[in-house]
């Protein structure tokens, strides 16, 4: 008898700032394995958590998600500190990781739950937000459908999902440059 793996549907507590000089940000560019791998790779990020946020369901799972009822965002919660990175910065990140343009959407990834949003946490990161998707625009002839949203409830998704990538054998490891693949291309 062959032994299997098994994915731990476990949820993991969400995280919170653990210095003073730290804030959060929270960001849904496409699927979320990848977009935390990037910011895993900056210095000055501290820890990221994969979730869901801006949808209505409460504490909803990966299937529900997935099924496109519940209005949520697949998203990356982020506590970054400050004094290493600036918010700016984080939306440099942001901006260069994905195609704002495609709606619903990134690459094959099709549905609510991959499109782009940012969602703030206080009124300067909805201001630096806001300006900074006016600048981006002039990369772009077609609108960018990215959301600025404020931030609302963050479910942490299961804890396979954490990581993921990680996990996978990809570098998460401070100003690491190799390519990011997911689902194997």
């Amino acid at each position: 008898m062959g032994t299997s793996a098994t994915k731990d549907h476990s949820i993991p507590q969400t995280i919170q700032p653990t210095k003073e000089s730290s804030q959060l940000a929270t960001f849904a560019a496409g699927c979320f394995w990848s977009v935390e791998l990037v910011y895993q790779r900056k210095e000055g990020v501290l820890q990221s958590q994969v979730g869901y946020t801006g949808g209505n369901k409460e504490n909803p799972s990966y299937k529900d998600v997935c099924s496109g009822s519940t209005g949520h965002a697949e998203a990356v919660r982020l506590e970054y500190d400050s004094a290493v990175i600036s918010y700016q910065d984080m939306l440099k990140v942001f901006w260069n990781k994905h195609n704002p343009t495609q709606g619903n959407r990134q690459g094959n990834d099709v549905g609510s739950q991959y499109r782009s949003a940012i969602f703030y946490h206080n009124e300067e990161q909805k201001e630096l937000a806001e300006k900074s998707k006016t600048e981006r625009q002039k990369v772009y002839e077609s609108p960018i459908t990215t959301q600025i949203v404020p931030a609302g409830t963050f479910y942490p998704a299961e804890n396979y999902h954490q990581g993921y990538l990680e996990k996978g054998g990809q570098c998460a490891s401070k100003g690491c440059n190799d390519s990011i693949l997911c689902y194997g291309y």
